[in-house]
């Protein structure tokens, strides 16, 4: 079951600068922020809290990861949206019966979350994420 928006992700260019940014237009203090580096997606990411959601900025580690290429191709901007839910496995399960793609099998996302995403594709041209938080693999 689908709970809530996790987090919504922009792919940026200057992880540091784009924090200054995030939290000045959402008045929040820079000590709120979590940044993970997460090797194998290559890409830091910092997390700003906004009541139960967050805003995800995602600096990529590299020019060959996923956040690298889309920005290449797009420029800084919304990468994806994250839904949270006690169980991916269960949910690409069932939107897979809805003819709704994954890319690839569940895994580690920062913080150690379990996480897949969706093809695009099949939801509106808009790259989602499910979210596990206290998710393991």
């Amino acid at each position: 079951m689908i709970h809530r928006i996790d987090h919504i992700a922009i792919a940026v260019e200057h992880l540091d600068s784009a924090i200054d940014t995030w939290v000045n237009l959402l008045g929040c203090d820079r000590s709120t922020v979590t940044i993970h580096e997460v090797p194998s997606e290559k890409v830091r990411a910092a997390f700003i809290p906004i009541g139960e959601t967050k805003i995800e900025l995602l600096e990529p580690l590299g020019d060959d990861g996923p956040i690298a290429k889309f920005l290449s191709k797009n420029g800084a901007g919304m990468h994806h949206i994250a839904l949270a839910t006690d169980g991916v496995d269960a949910e690409a399960k069932r939107v897979s019966a809805l003819d709704i793609t994954s890319l690839g099998e569940p895994s580690a996302g920062a913080g150690g979350k379990k996480i897949v995403f969706l093809h695009p594709r099949d939801t509106s041209r808009v790259l989602v994420e499910f979210v596990e938080p206290k998710g393991t693999l």
